[in-house]
């Protein structure tokens, strides 16, 4: 067999590399630790990109990722769009060519806790789904779903990734985060249950529904399947949800009159969360 010279063996890895990088495809070899934000509504993930330093864009299977820096953290962020299938399509592409340590899902939510308000933002300690319900062979009702791979039942709520759960809290405090004029207090980041379900919630009964049923403190329509495809591949990651409304019979109303600051919320806690990583 021929064997090659050291220098040409360099040679060939460098002209490799830039064939890749030309074509999108050198997040394949990227060395550096990275950490994706994802989130589901334009207004937030545009926040987060106008915050990163030497972006650039990368399109994967017509999805717009964006690469660059916050702080000393490398990122990668991208919009998923409304719905579980279409945030779990943008993460499992994520996780496929950028191979993050981390991931971050934001947005806005209905708050469902009666103590919270439109502004706070509801940090997950567990995230799971409010429409999934089956029933086992030994005929006994649930709402765990199940990993293809292992066919092992995954948890009813999955947990959020303690470390980052413990940073969001600790940055929380000190961030500037946005009031809502008319409302009695400044906004709070509290840990809670957010429960995801393909339904735009915006009535009294289905808000005390998923009270009574699951104790959730947020509803909204991506988080839980975001969570199922990091859990199940090992992934660390944490949902953040930031309230627009209370998912009552004025949800549609207020979520349009409060998307903004909702928005400006979540991406404000996520950038500080990367800045504050030393």
């Amino acid at each position: 067999m021929l064997r090659q010279s050291p220098s040409f063996m360099r040679l060939l890895l460098a002209i490799t590399f830039f064939v890749l990088s030309h074509t999108g495809r050198a997040q394949a070899y990227q060395t550096e630790p990275i950490t994706a934000l994802l989130g589901a509504f334009g207004p937030e993930v545009e926040l987060v990109e106008k915050r990163l330093q030497n972006p650039v864009v990368v399109l994967k299977n017509g999805i717009r990722f964006v690469t660059g820096r916050l702080g000393t953290q490398q990122v990668v962020v991208a919009l998923t769009g409304i719905g579980k299938t279409n945030a779990a399509m943008t993460t499992a592409f994520a996780l496929a060519y950028f191979r993050p340590k981390q991931v971050i899902f934001t947005g806005i939510a209905g708050g469902v806790s009666p103590d919270l308000q439109p502004g706070d933002l509801v940090v997950g300690r567990e995230t799971g789904y409010h429409d999934y319900r089956w029933t086992t062979l030994d005929n006994k009702p649930t709402n765990q779903t199940r990993n293809a791979t292992t066919n092992e039942l995954n948890p009813s709520y999955f947990p959020g990734n303690s470390t980052l759960l413990t940073l969001a809290l600790r940055t929380a405090k000190a961030a500037s985060l946005e009031r809502i004029p008319g409302l009695p207090r400044a906004p709070i980041a509290v840990s809670g249950r957010i429960v995801t379900g393909d339904e735009f919630v915006n009535s009294e009964q289905r808000v005390n529904q998923l009270r009574a049923d699951h104790q959730a403190d947020a509803t909204e329509m991506e988080g839980a399947a975001v969570a199922q495809i990091c859990f199940q591949q090992g992934i660390p990651c944490l949902v953040i949800r930031s309230l627009s409304d209370k998912a009552n019979s004025s949800a549609r109303t207020d979520m349009r009159t409060f998307l903004g600051i909702a928005a400006r919320n979540s991406a404000q806690l996520v950038v500080s969360m990367m800045e504050a990583i030393r």
